[in-house]
């Protein structure tokens, strides 16, 4: 096949470019034909024709002038499948791995302070996205959609006009080994824990969506009743004020595996997640994992045996009784996932639905 695939930022480090070349790498290694259409790349993968495509606009017309864009060269380019990771409009297969943007609106005003929920979703940025959303689930534009989370894949039956049989479950897969080579003991000295501490760990940016202050009402409430306790920030962000003592912000981590290797427990609140990768990552470390059912990945935790799932993410009083479940377990560690974890598995389900749509388009 000669395959056609569409990211509009391509940056080697991101979990999508990660899954991205090893998609390219496995097409290659199948005789497959690849090309790349971006607006921009840095680190782009072996095995891939690049194709820029510019675009001037505001942040607001963006992404429908980056999907004209790309129409525009793709109409006089020959492919036999074109795959796309972003919200165009002249693809055979869509990767919906950011979910549902009209469900995290309604997420985001759900949990923002009352003066702000009037705001949320006005301005021209969230009306592009939606009409682009509109368009990429109609079945006369798109054959295909994977969605990497049984979460999104009802979302997008239970909102879009999309037959069920066409929508296919592909969940996320990680580089497993990466996730075992943590040193403990010199990341636990690195991070300042002692001996003595209990170390939660959440890893991301994007706080605001991820739930980092969920976590910081915990640790207030701790820091009388359980002083051993610490948490880990692995990532970037911006907080309104300063956290409570027994926060760590170590920032970005470029060996992310040591802060995982650091910690005692995973702790991961979004109010709204498609299917997270750090989940993923905690469970190849053998931690358990305390997150939201609003996570796409919450499917990856069976209750009790390798963590819990918050119905609420703002519920600090659950929050506090599951962290203080697996404090009284440190022998359960490591825990096992029930769905293989390996990045290949991903990579041979998305393989079958391109081949699907090929087959298809070629028989007419």
């Amino acid at each position: 096949m000669n395959l056609a695939l569409i990211r509009r930022h391509f940056a080697a480090t991101g979990g999508a470019e990660l899954y991205l070349q090893r998609l390219i790498a496995a097409l290659a290694e199948a005789g497959h034909e690849t090309h790349l259409y971006a607006e921009a790349w840095k680190g782009a993968p072996q095995g891939v024709t690049l194709h820029q495509v510019p675009v001037r606009a505001t942040r607001a017309s963006r992404p429908p002038r980056f999907a004209e864009a790309v129409a525009g060269q793709l109409r006089g380019a020959r492919h036999d499948i074109v795959l796309s990771l972003e919200r165009t409009v002249s693809q055979d297969v869509y990767r919906a791995g950011d979910g549902v943007h009209a469900v995290w609106l309604e997420q985001r005003k759900r949990y923002a302070p009352w003066w702000r929920r009037w705001l949320i979703g006005r301005g021209a940025f969230h009306r592009n996205m939606l009409a682009l959303e509109k368009r990429v689930f109609d079945p006369a534009v798109t054959r295909h959609v994977i969605a990497n989370s049984e979460m999104v894949r009802q979302e997008i039956l239970e909102r879009f006009p999309f037959p069920a049989e066409r929508v296919h479950l592909v969940r996320n897969g990680i580089h497993t080994a990466r996730f075992q080579t943590g040193e403990r003991a010199a990341a636990r000295r690195s991070l300042g824990l002692e001996p003595g501490h209990y170390a939660l760990l959440f890893a991301g940016s994007g706080w605001e969506r991820k739930g980092l202050r969920f976590l910081l009402a915990l640790m207030r409430r701790l820091e009388k009743s359980a002083p051993h306790v610490r948490l880990v920030v692995a990532g970037k962000g911006r907080l309104l004020r300063p956290p409570p003592r027994n926060v760590i912000l170590a920032g970005p981590m470029p060996r992310v595996e040591d802060a995982y290797a650091a910690a005692d427990l995973f702790t991961f609140l979004p109010v709204y997640e498609p299917g997270s990768n750090v989940v993923l990552e905690a469970l190849a470390s053998g931690l358990p994992v305390i997150t939201s059912r609003f996570n796409g990945a919450a499917e990856w935790v069976v209750e009790g045996e390798n963590g819990h799932v918050l119905a609420d993410p703002a519920d600090t009083a659950g929050l506090e009784a599951a962290v203080r479940h697996w404090m009284a377990r440190p022998g359960a560690r490591p825990v096992s996932a029930p769905f293989p974890l390996e990045l290949e598995a991903n990579v041979r389900g998305t393989l079958e639905v391109l081949e699907r749509a090929f087959e298809e388009k070629r028989a007419g």
